[in-house]
């Protein structure tokens, strides 16, 4: 099994599930992998807490997070793989097969990520907007003749194959886990930005754009859906987004100040 930190630092969130039984099965999942963090978008139902499904898993449907969108559930991750079929839809983002995903989180998990697993709704899955804001889309490998998947299983294989093919870390022989420190490396990758300051660089960028003309009203919600995507390839160190985001602090100032012509 993983470490307590490796189990802690990965989300499920459950994009607008309609069927509490559902939420209760995902819910019985995660504890039959040792997880707990479970956020539910905008559900259907306003009872979902109460989900009969949710088998040895009350508790973690009780300290369950309730947002009302995707970006405040993902808000403090780094690293989100949207999950879905390619059945129906022209993947903007890089698909990862499901069995090829460990790599990806334990690499997330070595430089101190937090990485969210997001699910859609039981009728049409995520959405494009909605995978707009993940990193990679993960494709669970199913015959061709019944490609969708039910939301509680799709929940228990994705864990199964992270508890199944992640590496514990390792601590140092004779000391207490609390206190070991990774030692530094001048490969060591630096820390990935969370999703909360992607959000605030892309509103920024936006921002700058609309101050500069840079194309029509009617592009706006195609050029911020660009821009998630984008940034999310980019995948900037923290330090990197921060200059950014002091550029373009800079840049919607000055461009303020300059009176536009007729």
């Amino acid at each position: 099994m993983l470490t307590e930190d490796q189990r802690g630092s990965i989300d499920v969130v459950l994009v607008s599930p309609r069927n509490p039984l559902n939420i209760g099965a995902a819910a019985r999942a995660m504890a039959n992998f040792g997880f707990s963090h479970l956020a539910v978008v905008a559900p259907y139902a306003p009872h979902w807490r109460e989900a009969r499904s949710a088998v040895g898993a009350p508790e973690l449907l009780a300290t369950a997070a309730e947002t009302a969108t995707l970006a405040e559930a993902v808000s403090a991750c780094t690293l989100v793989a949207g999950t879905g079929t390619l059945a129906h839809r022209k993947p903007e983002q890089p698909v990862v097969l499901l069995p090829d995903l460990a790599p990806f989180v334990q690499r997330e998990l070595a430089r101190c990520g937090r990485v969210a697993l997001v699910f859609g709704p039981e009728k049409h899955g995520l959405t494009r907007e909605d995978l707009s804001f993940c990193n990679v889309l993960i494709e669970i490998p199913t015959d061709a003749r019944q490609p969708s998947m039910n939301l509680g299983q799709a929940v228990a294989v994705c864990l199964y194959e992270l508890a199944a093919r992640l590496e514990p870390r390792a601590f140092k022989a004779g000391s207490p886990k609390s206190e070991h420190k990774p030692e530094s490396s001048a490969e060591e990758p630096s820390p990935a930005t969370v999703c909360a300051d992607l959000e605030l660089l892309a509103g920024l960028v936006e921002e700058a754009m609309l101050a500069s003309d840079y194309s029509p009203a009617s592009m706006r919600d195609a050029n911020r859906h660009d821009l998630r995507l984008l940034l999310r390839r980019l995948a900037p160190a923290r330090k990197d987004t921060r200059r950014m985001l002091g550029l373009f602090r800079r840049i919607v100032r000055k461009l303020k100040r300059v009176p536009k012509s007729d």
